[in-house]
C-alpha cells in the first residue's frame, strides 16, 4: 500500500542495517533476494569462527532492526520483522554466474538447510532458528532457548534446532 519509491526507500534502509550487522560480525553479504539477505561466514575454513560470526550477526541484526523500526514508526503501519536461519556444514564456495553477474557465492546442503530454517521462524514465532550443530561448532550454550526436532524439507530425519524469539537475546559471546 506504499508508493514504489517508499518501498525502495524502506528496503534500502533495511538492507543497510542488515549488511552492516553482517560485515561488522566478519561475514560477507552474498546477495539480496527480494527482501531477504544471504550471507556467508567462515569461508576461510574455520567452521567454529564462522558459526560465532553468524550468531553475532544475528544478534546485531536484531538490534539494528529495532533501531530501524524506531526511526520508521511514522512511515510504517507495523514494525518490520526478521527471520534468520543459520546452519553449518560443507558448501561449495566459488565464483558463479555469467558475464557481469558473476559473484562469489555458496551452494550445497548447508545453504539449503539454512534457508529452510529461516522458513521455520514463522512456525516457531522466532527471529532465529539455528541448528544445534551451529551452537556446538561455536562452542556457545543455547540450551536456554526452546529446542525442537525439526523436519526440514530435502533432508532425511529431523534436525535438532533452537528457536530464539529475539536474536538480540543471544549471549554476548556470540557477538
Amino acid at each position: 500500500q506504499k508508493l514504489p519509491y517508499d518501498v525502495v526507500f524502506v528496503l534500502n534502509r533495511y538492507f543497510d542495517a542488515m549488511g552492516r550487522a553482517i560485515e561488522e560480525s566478519g561475514g560477507r553479504v552474498d546477495k539480496f533476494i527480494g527482501d531477504g539477505v544471504m550471507a556467508l561466514f567462515g569461508t576461510a575454513g574455520d567452521p567454529g569462527e564462522g558459526a560465532r560470526q553468524a550468531l553475532g550477526a544475528a544478534r546485531r541484526m536484531s538490534f539494528n532492526l529495532a533501531e530501524l523500526n524506531a526511526t520508521l514508526t511514522h512511515d510504517l503501519d507495523r514494525p518490520l520483522r526478521l527471520g534468520i536461519g543459520i546452519h553449518v556444514g560443507p558448501a561449495i564456495v566459488g565464483e558463479m554466474g555469467y558475464g557481469r553477474a558473476v559473484s562469489l557465492t555458496a551452494i550445497g546442503d548447508a545453504v539449503n538447510t539454512a534457508s529452510r530454517l529461516e522458513s521455520l521462524t514463522k512456525d516457531f514465532a522466532a527471529e532465529l532458528v539455528v541448528s544445534d550443530a551451529v551452537a556446538r561448532a561455536a562452542g556457545i550454550d543455547l540450551s536456554a532457548f526452546p529446542g525442537h526436532d525439526a523436519t526440514v524439507r530435502g533432508r532425511d530425519g529431523t534436525l535438532a534446532v533452537r528457536a530464539v524469539a529475539r536474536a538480540g537475546d543471544l549471549p554476548e559471546a556470540a557477538a
